[in-house]
């Protein structure tokens, strides 16, 4: 297969008109899936290795989407400004913190830990912060002013720009444990507060979607796989109630809040706890979704990639709740789900990667107006409306 032989225009350059933010949503489900083989907790097989490897991976494809993001938006400004305006597509904007968040926490878990490390992650988390509140004002500002939703097209996409904040405020909670006292006393009260944002608001969204899906039923089969995004907010919740009562004990012990802190451990364990039941809930729903939309035939688009992230977030709070609690049932589901989790990978990864080789999955002038997803039967029908910066390079 020649490379890019199915590029728009048959020009690679149009790759970064064409690109769109859902390619962060690999950096999610690959990031993920390198935390969690490196916690597997069954065997000595280089797992540590492996996580590494697939760290650094994840790492470069960060690196290269972000300049293909950034290039459409020095290079295509208008079409940027409509990436915004779109009622799906913009949802997505999301993916680049969480995708981020994972390059963070590699730092911590899979990588030894440094002064040098810690100060370099510190920073890193600070810019997390910074894009994931951008995510979770600016995506609702224009749901709220320029979209049109309904609940019928409603689906859990529209979690997407809203967890990010907690999935910061977990890292937060790693990171705390390893900065002094100070550093960390202001990264948890920034993590509590992202928590309260991301998880209130996920939580009056979960509840609009039973409310959806009660009365109009399942979304059309290209946006299948949002039945695994509930999973998102109430896996990365339950991880930060853990993390940040572990950094509570480690950060106001011997101070006026030591109180605090332990009741803070508790606590989170206890919410962390109450999150991962309801998670449960949703992930089997899920799985009876996924078969129904089997019969169906499922298309393969980047949305795919919602099979990886939020299961692995989850697969991630049952570890720790297995650390924490040591229930002798969290640690073989947390096996399990690593297992599902890398078949999910590979699955996308091997369709993720033909399509990208061939170019075909960056042929998106167009977007669905129902999933926000590349839409080929108008990929060569809609053009800019005047000439662009790369336009006249290359006259």
């Amino acid at each position: 297969m020649i490379l890019f032989a199915d590029a728009p225009k048959s020009d690679p350059r149009e790759i970064i008109r064409h690109f769109t933010p859902n390619w962060f949503a690999a950096n999610m489900g690959t990031g993920i899936l390198a935390l969690m083989l490196a916690e597997f907790p069954y065997g000595h097989w280089e797992q540590k290795l492996l996580g590494q490897g697939l760290w650094s991976i994840n790492v470069f494809f960060f690196v290269i989407f972000a300049l293909l993001f950034l290039g459409r938006a020095f290079f295509y400004p208008d079409s940027f400004r409509r990436l915004l305006h779109h009622p799906i597509q913009s949802l997505f904007i999301g993916a680049i913190p969480m995708g981020f968040a994972t390059i963070v926490n590699g730092m911590i878990i899979i990588w030894p830990v440094s002064a040098s490390s810690v100060a370099v992650t510190e920073v890193m988390w600070w810019v997390d912060v910074a894009l994931a509140v951008i995510s979770v004002l600016l995506v609702p500002f224009f749901m709220f002013t320029a979209h049109e939703h309904s609940i019928e097209q409603m689906t859990a996409a529209w979690l997407l720009p809203i967890v990010p904040p907690e999935v910061t405020a977990a890292s937060g909670g790693l990171l705390a444990q390893h900065l002094a006292p100070a550093a960390g006393a202001a990264v948890i009260y920034v993590s509590y507060v992202l928590w309260s944002i991301s998880v209130l608001l996920s939580m009056g969204i979960l509840a609009i979607l039973f409310l959806r899906l009660a009365l109009h039923k399942l979304p059309h089969r290209d946006m299948a796989v949002s039945a695994w995004l509930p999973l998102g907010p109430l896996g990365t919740g339950a991880m930060a109630m853990i993390t940040l009562g572990v950094a509570d004990q480690h950060v106001f012990s011997g101070t006026a809040l030591t109180g605090m802190a332990q009741f803070g451990a508790m606590a989170g364990l206890f919410v962390a706890v109450l999150l991962w039941g309801f998670g449960l809930w949703w992930m089997l729903m899920a799985v009876f979704f996924t078969l129904r939309y089997l019969g169906e035939g499922l298309p393969f688009n980047m949305g795919w990639w919602g099979f990886t992230f939020p299961l692995g977030v989850f697969n991630a709070a049952t570890y720790l709740l297995a650390r924490e609690t040591h229930f002798g049932v969290f640690l073989p589901l947390g096996a399990a789900f690593t297992v599902m989790l890398s078949i999910f990978w590979i699955i996308v990864t091997q369709r993720s990667v033909a399509g990208m080789w061939s170019g075909r999955l960056f042929r998106a002038p167009c977007l669905s107006a129902e999933t926000g997803l590349p839409d080929p039967s108008c990929a060569d029908l809609v053009s800019q409306k005047r000439p662009d910066f790369m336009e006249s390079l290359r006259k």
